[in-house]
Parts: C-alpha cells; structure tokens; sequence
C-alpha cells in the first residue's frame, strides 16, 4: 500500500497548454521539465494561430501539436468550432491540468464547464484590477505603484476565477507600456512554473468539492496557512 502511494506520489502532472503566439511561458515550462525541475509531463499543446512560434517550441521538443486556427477560405475558426474540436483534443490527451498561457481566445462557460481537467490562466494584472487586454498601458495612466501578473482559475466570467498566486514589482517613474510588459514577462517565467510545482505538490488545490464550510474549521486553517493568493515579490 505505502509503495502504491509513493509510485502515485511521484507520477508527473500531466498537463495541455493553450497558445496564441510566442510561447515564452511554454518554453519555461518545457526546459523545466526536461531539466527534471518540474514533476510535469507537457502532453499535448493546442494553437488557436498557425503562426504562433509556440508550435515551433513544442514540435522542437517533440510535444504533440493541434493547430486550430482558420478554415479553408482564410477565415477565423469560430469558437465553437474551434471549442468542439479543442475538447475533442483535450479528451484524448486526458491531461491532470490546463494552462493557458498568452491564449488570446475567451471561452465558453459550457467548454470550461465540460473540459477533462481544471483550467488556469496566467493574466498580466494584479487582478481583480485590470481585467482584459492592455493592462500595462492601463497600471501605468492609473499611477499605480504596484503591477505584475496572476493566475487564477478559469471560469465563465472573464479573468475572475479564484486567484491562486500572484508575482509583483515597482513600477519606475519612467515607465513605459513595453519595458513594463517586459519586465511583467520576467515575473510570469518565475509564477507559472512556482505554481505549477505547488499545484503538483498539492501545496495548492484546484479541488473545492471537500471544501468545508465550517467558520471554526476556516478560522482554525486561517491560523497556520496564509490567505490566498500567495505572493512574491520580486525586484526586475
């Protein structure tokens, strides 16, 4: 029995990524778990473009790829379309986990709903502020002294799923929308591999179903485990 625990224990998290374009978070994600830092196997990527250099990134690294990106006539795949085919994809991956990482798709609540494994996404805002695109030009006109980028679980409604982890810095005086996205980038090859780790770990739990919704038990875990989402701070 115990050997049947340690063999579960050890068993990599296996895990599909949704792409859009560059791929740069797949990347780490890749070099983690060929260097053996990650207990994760990356078992299948799906694009929604056919030209996003993350499929080069994943074919390099002999990872199956599905490119779900324009019909026949050039046109965009309608999201339903690309949704049913992405589920069927999903289905023969049978991944523990789904990343999307830079998937510039929003998706249907009946897709998250039916989808074989948890969802998480990585967004560049301290969310709950600065939901949806342009987030660094936004942090920036605000005055906001803080930024950085989130992961939260996938939900109907658009980046507002529970935040599990959350990576911050200082915003400069001198600040621009493009040298902010980059040092945010910087902090998102350090959240989502350090999140992935405590989700395989289970550190961290995508699973509510056993949550207890006692106010003495809540009050008792607030005593010894810190609120979420946890935090880093890190200076770029």
């Amino acid at each position: 029995m115990l050997a049947n625990n340690t063999s579960h224990a050890n068993k990599p998290l296996r895990i599909a990524v949704l792409v859009s374009g560059s791929g740069s978070n797949l990347q780490v994600l890749i070099d983690a778990m060929q260097a053996g830092a990650l207990p994760i196997e990356i078992v299948g990527v799906i694009s929604n473009r056919d030209d996003a250099y993350a499929i080069t990134r994943a074919n390099d690294a002999a990872i199956p790829v599905a490119v779900l990106s324009h019909v026949a006539n050039g046109r965009r795949m309608g999201i339903k379309t690309f949704e049913t085919h992405a589920n069927a994809q999903l289905v023969e991956w049978q991944p523990d986990l789904i990343v999307l990482a830079g998937f510039m798709r929003v998706l249907s609540g009946p897709f998250i709903d039916n989808a074989p494994a948890p969802m998480i996404n990585l967004h560049p805002s301290l969310l709950p502020v600065y939901k949806g695109l342009d987030t660094h030009q936004r942090a920036i006109q605000a005055g906001e002294r803080h930024h950085g980028c989130s992961i939260h679980v996938v939900t109907a409604e658009l980046d507002a799923g529970a935040v599990l982890t959350q990576a911050l810095l200082e915003i400069n005086q001198t600040e621009t929308a493009d040298s902010l996205q980059a040092r945010v980038q910087k902090l998102e090859h350090k959240l989502l591999p350090w999140t992935i780790l405590l989700l395989a770990n289970k550190v961290l739990s995508l699973d509510t179903s056993n949550e207890v919704s006692s106010e003495t038990c809540n009050k008792t875990k607030a005593n010894y485990l810190p609120a979420l989402p946890l935090q880093l701070f890190i200076n770029t």
